[in-house]
């Protein structure tokens, strides 16, 4: 929503941004998929349109399959054999995902932006994706590809004669070869495509991510699969909301301590938490000590409303948590997150059984000060090692 003020400069934000929050799915993909001819963007860009339900966006569907107002001056272009300008490939573009359907399902654009003025053409129209895939493969592949490459014109699905031939024999009747099949026009759009990448990579080389194409379809689909769901990082502030999962004995405690010392966060133990409540003699405290006393767990529906009362105050809120001893099964994280408590940070520890059994039978805890100490102490160095792997994350 902030690149959106940014680039529209509204006359009323407070508007702008209720009307952007009823039209825009803000989860809806906004995928650019590039790469030289013959790489399999068609393919791609196809299965991630049946995967999301999203809007396949190419140089085809717009000059043939839609019916905007700078159509025809498009295809006069391509009639008379005339490059199609960059600026009136950014209008058809803009004009065509400020439709609805683009807006609610999400869209992926297929070989767009070709060169850098394109790129910029369409950021300056608040054209922004949030992932951008390019397949990469030798010109010696894709020249060999390119020999073998028909297309269905009734479904635009992309074939070939060696890697992908369909198995219905109506479908092999009706394929037919593209325009642009010949070794020469293919090298001349390669040599056009190295010479005009560079520029296209500058721009999106923080939300881009190159896969190799010269290997099977599902090893590549899979590969832009991940890396579209995946969520970039922001740089923007954050309060840190941090979790700590591990069985006992995994360090916990410790980490938890460390990172509230290095960051200010407030560290919170659940089954301490349950025990000050208890001492402070709360209504939630009285309700919790019997089970202590007996031994027996703490229902969940108590512990959640001891845990949010704690997570929800001020110090919390603004300083952030590091919160270890619970969810300690599905339910109980399920029961979190419909408390609205959602960590932006997760962190699994893990270690091998003996070294559990080990630690846990060497440690002593201090009745007068309740800390913990081993009879055998743990290494530094691993404790080290642990916490700078923690510390990369943020």
């Amino acid at each position: 929503m902030l690149e959106e003020l940014l680039i529209h400069k509204p006359d009323d934000p407070i508007q702008y941004m209720i009307n952007h929050l009823k039209q825009n799915n803000d989860d809806a993909p906004r995928i650019c998929v590039l790469g030289p001819p013959a790489s399999g963007k068609t393919t791609v860009a196809m299965w991630l349109c049946k995967h999301f339900d999203a809007i396949r966006i190419s140089q085809e569907t717009l000059l043939f399959k839609e019916i905007l107002t700078l159509t025809k001056e498009a295809k006069a272009c391509k009639e008379r054999k005339q490059k199609i300008p960059n600026a009136l490939w950014a209008n058809l573009i803009q004009e065509r995902l400020s439709n609805v359907d683009c807006i609610k399902q999400g869209w992926i654009l297929e070989g767009f932006p070709e060169n850098q003025e394109q790129a910029w053409m369409l950021q300056s129209s608040g054209i922004i994706p949030r992932h951008v895939v390019v397949l990469y493969a030798p010109d010696t592949v894709l020249i060999e590809r390119n020999s073998g490459k028909r297309l269905d014109p009734f479904t635009e699905e992309v074939y070939h004669t060696t890697f992908n031939w369909p198995s219905d024999l109506l479908v092999q009747q009706r394929l037919v070869e593209p325009e642009d099949l010949s070794e020469q026009e293919i090298s001349k759009k390669l040599l056009e495509y190295h010479r005009n990448f560079p520029g296209v990579f500058q721009i999106y080389q923080k939300i881009l991510k190159s896969i190799n194409a010269d290997q099977p379809s599902v090893d590549v689909l899979s590969q832009v699969l991940t890396y579209v769901q995946t969520r970039h990082r922001s740089a923007a502030p954050f309060t840190p909301r941090i979790l700590f999962c591990g069985p006992p004995g995994s360090g916990k405690s410790l980490q938890a301590a460390l990172i509230a010392q290095k960051y200010g966060v407030v560290n919170i133990c659940c089954g301490q938490l349950l025990k000050e409540a208890v001492a402070d003699k709360t209504k939630l405290g009285e309700l919790v000590k019997p089970y202590i006393d007996s031994g027996y767990p703490v229902p969940d529906n108590l512990v959640m409303k001891i845990l949010a009362e704690r997570l929800n105050a001020l110090d919390c809120v603004t300083n952030g948590w590091v919160l270890y001893g619970f969810p300690r099964d599905v339910e109980q994280g399920e029961q979190l997150q419909k408390s609205h408590i959602i960590p932006n940070r997760v962190f699994f520890f893990n270690l091998p059984y003996e070294s559990i059994m080990e630690r846990l039978s060497q440690r002593r805890i201090d009745p007068v000060t309740g800390e913990r100490n081993q009879r055998l102490q743990v290494k530094q160095d691993t404790w080290g090692l642990d916490l700078e792997q923690i510390w990369k994350c943020f």
